[in-house]
């Protein structure tokens, strides 16, 4: 057995090789430092935290959307989903509930379009990317018809603390992402579910063959992309005091697509980390931050982040490409047993 699945890696190989997100690390960092020579008003302090703000609504839709591409699936209504749930906040609050009880039921109903994307593309079989999409238009007019595609103020103070508010000089958004961030790090890592999310996207068939409950895990995934993306929206909301229905549908569906990506995870699932996803989250906020402060053009914003993710998809597609081919995992005899969900992720891991 051990000869078939090929030479083991001793602790001290294991300890010369360096984290997957090595990569993307060097190369944030080689744009921190060309963008903070070129403008001396982005590395002021003041900027960074304001870089650091602004890519929380990005990094939160990052982190949901990691989830579900780690499941090989994708969801294009998150941005949407920001917009729907901030104007639910707003609306909430304008009707006399207390703050924190209309900021959870708005979290509360992103969570629940999340959960209906999974059900939609788990029952219905219909395929994630147009699942989402039909979802998207949804959501977008849900906050339209409610305010006849008017604004709502936020009347009620204590709510600008989620998106405005600091905690020890830290913003709160920021500290929100970080706890989120590291939540869902340790979930992936250390719970049976994360393990599960891992092995439909590393090899479906498998998964299902080895006890893993597939429908389970793809509504789990898109509830949690849900919850992401309304938690984006109640600190876009937030940051504002208002509800407006435009909110999250310029680039932020866009820029957490790449985040993503560009931070390894892969668009064919199994592959990928929370901390990978984070360090382009913020890629793509100082690329964005850095454009501005030099005062570049917004639509060669858009060139730039394309070409971002155009190279994070070529990378994964050739890493794939040139990796070598994944032996079956379920052997063809009628009377094999099938491979437990630790046999699943192992495989999948080499």
């Amino acid at each position: 057995m051990a000869a078939e699945l090929g030479p083991v890696a001793t602790p001290r190989s294991r300890r010369r090789r360096l984290p997957e997100e090595s990569g993307i690390l060097a190369v944030l960092i080689v744009i921190l430092i060309a963008l903070s020579v070129l403008s001396a008003n982005f590395r002021t302090l003041d900027n960074f935290s304001v870089l650091l703000v602004n890519g929380t609504v990005i990094g939160f839709l990052a982190l949901g959307q990691c989830f579900v591409l780690l499941t090989g699936g994708i969801d294009l209504s998150t941005g949407a989903n920001v917009g729907m749930t901030g104007v639910l906040a707003a609306v909430f609050m304008r009707s006399g509930l207390d703050w924190t009880i209309a900021a959870v039921l708005a979290v509360a109903v992103g969570t629940a379009l999340g959960a209906i994307n999974g059900v939609i593309v788990q029952y219905l079989k219909v395929p994630p990317f147009i699942a989402t999409f039909s979802t998207q238009g949804v959501a977008l007019a849900i906050p339209l018809i409610i305010t006849g595609a008017s604004s709502v103020p936020v009347l009620q103070s204590n709510f600008a603390l989620i998106g405005q508010g600091r905690l020890a000089g830290i913003p709160v958004p920021v500290i929100l992402l970080v706890l989120a961030a590291v939540i869902a790090a340790l979930f992936l890592r250390m719970t049976r579910s994360g393990v599960h999310i891992y092995a439909v996207g590393g090899n479906l068939s498998a998964a299902r063959l080895s006890g893993v409950n597939v429908a389970a895990t793809t509504i789990l995934v898109y509830s949690i992309s849900g919850l992401c993306a309304g938690i984006g929206g109640l600190i876009a909301t937030s940051r504002l005091m208002v509800g407006f229905p435009a909110t999250g549908t310029g680039n932020e569906l866009f820029y957490s697509i790449a985040a993503a990506v560009v931070g390894g995870v892969s668009l064919f699932g199994g592959v990928g980390t929370v901390l990978g996803a984070m360090i382009g989250a913020v890629l793509i906020a100082s690329v964005s931050n850095g454009m501005n402060v030099l005062n570049v053009q917004s639509y060669w914003q858009s060139l730039v982040i394309g070409l971002i993710i155009l190279a994070g998809v070529t990378f994964d597609t050739l890493r794939r490409s040139t990796s070598p081919a994944k032996r079956p995992l379920v052997t063809p005899s009628a009377h094999a047993q099938s491979p437990t969900s630790s046999e699943v992720l192992t495989e999948k891991g080499k």
